[in-house]
């Protein structure tokens, strides 16, 4: 097999993959059901998937080079005539956790309390189920200190869908979180994620009772950490409403018990009259 057929199959495989194919994977394209065949090594494939790059750069689709593999995909600027054909919504999360997100890509691995630390708030339980859910983070581990908690770090999945290959190819953090206060920290490491996901097309939008456009997050929202204690004051309200229910619960069987015992006092209190 010459250099030219090998590399419409390379070709013809990552077109036809409904997910990004491995180096690994490709080198299987050039082997027969035996493990046998034309011996096509990694740094061949790799000089053939750069050829290839250079023979779409200047089409509607590119090749690129992710985490989790290799795969053609549509460049962002063919993204808005793409969408007309399949209008779907793109998810939607809250700043919050854009933020966690942020904090967890730049910061890991980290644990609930290192975010806590720089949010200024408490990070409930499903913000981060959500992003597990979703892929993007994933508990590497435990820190050892008392209670040994989680230590959580981005994917591979994550990377994939940000199209990058290795964090290295994460914007730089530069000074943020020493001059600014922790809330325009916070805020400025989302405004980077929702940065990055738009550029590649596909910017998860936030919650409309967020308020907050993907335009503005990284101005208004800046000039105005106002929302991080609007975070807190409704978390706090949402822990004080359930402490209450427990409370209540707790309190009814008590309650009862209480009034049964009453009553079997004023009950002796009348037997004990009568045998006067």
């Amino acid at each position: 097999m010459n250099t030219a057929e090998a590399k419409r199959v390379l070709e013809t495989a990552l077109l036809c993959a409904h997910e990004p194919l491995s180096i690994h994977s490709l080198k299987k394209l050039f082997q027969d059901e035996d493990g046998q065949g034309v011996a096509v090594g990694a740094d061949t494939i790799k000089s053939m998937l750069e050829d290839l790059r250079g023979d779409w750069s200047d089409k509607g689709i590119e090749l690129v080079g992710l985490s989790t593999g290799w795969r053609f995909q549509s460049r962002p600027e063919m993204r808005a005539y793409i969408d007309r054909l399949n209008p779907e919504k793109p998810p939607k999360y809250s700043r919050a956790t854009l933020e966690t997100l942020a904090i967890i890509t730049y910061r890991q691995p980290v644990t609930r309390g290192d975010i806590e630390e720089i949010r200024g708030v408490t990070v409930a339980s499903q913000m981060i189920k959500t992003l597990e859910d979703r892929g993007w983070i994933e508990s590497v581990g435990h820190r050892d200190v008392p209670g040994r908690p989680a230590l959580f770090a981005t994917t591979k999945q994550f990377l994939s869908d940000l199209g990058l290959a290795s964090l290295d190819q994460l914007p730089p953090l530069q000074q943020i979180g020493q001059e600014n206060s922790v809330e325009k920290s916070a805020s400025e490491l989302g405004a980077l994620v929702v940065n990055m996901f738009d550029e590649q097309g596909q910017s998860p939008s936030l919650d409309s009772s967020d308020k907050i456009t993907v335009q503005g997050i990284a101005g208004d929202l800046l000039a105005d950490p106002a929302p991080m204690q609007i975070d807190a004051e409704i978390e706090i309200a949402t822990a004080n409403d359930v402490l209450e229910d427990d409370v209540a619960m707790i309190a009814a069987p008590n309650n009862e018990l209480m009034s049964e015992a009453d009553n079997n006092a004023d009950v002796s209190t009348h037997l004990n009259s009568e045998s006067r």
